[in-house]
């Protein structure tokens, strides 16, 4: 069965990448091909494990192609001439228009790292979710992978895992240990799932 082509987009420092790469490495993610890493930031940290990976690289700075569209355009370019099946967002940090997700309809997944439908949708990234997390004193929080659609935060859920906030969290400290104890884990998981179904469909 062939082995499905992914696309990772990131933003910035690229730590759920990497932990896609060593899982690919390791033989985790055999359903999948680690082949092309798209940036909206060519400063991004994410660029760099790319080429330490051997993966090929792709940037649409938001710098120098202001206008989302257009970038998005030039992605979608991109996607097509590696011929990529499966698209994973992980931290990235442009909402796509709803052109980009139907033109991946069901091909397009996302880590976020909170327990859907707590603390997600529009305004809700990076630490902003685990302030707000502490701030009403949840006891339980944690991280899902879920398909991406025209809602923001809004597809059907893959994947979930919970970690427990523990007395004396910062959203600093809280964003790490979501990161290890569930982003690190669920999301190459989920890439995992997703490829060997997008390969048993082709297969049919």
């Amino acid at each position: 069965m062939s082995r499905v082509r992914v696309a990772v987009l990131c933003s910035g420092g690229g730590t759920n990448l990497q932990a896609i790469l060593d899982c690919a490495a390791a033989g985790n993610i055999p359903a999948g091909e680690i082949a092309l890493v798209v940036s909206d930031n060519a400063s991004a940290y994410a660029l760099e494990r790319a080429k330490r990976a051997n993966v090929a690289t792709f940037i649409a700075d938001r710098k120098t192609i202001p206008d989302r569209l257009a970038r998005e355009r030039a992605i979608l370019g991109a996607l097509k001439e590696h011929g990529i099946g499966l698209v994973v967002l992980a931290g990235f940090m442009t909402i796509l228009s709803d052109a980009f997700t139907k033109a991946y309809e069901m091909r397009i997944i996302n880590v976020h790292p909170s327990l859907i439908p707590s603390f997600c949708g529009p305004g809700f990234y990076g630490l902003k979710v685990h302030e707000a997390a502490l701030a009403r004193g949840v006891k339980v929080t944690g991280a899902t992978v879920h398909f991406v659609n025209e809602v923001c935060d809004g597809g059907p859920i893959i994947a979930q895992k919970a970690v427990y906030v523990q007395e004396g969290d910062t959203p600093e400290t809280l964003q790490k240990r979501v990161m290890r104890e569930a982003e690190w884990v669920i999301l190459p998981q989920a890439v995992q799932a997703v490829c060997k179904q997008l390969s048993e469909q082709k297969g049919e």
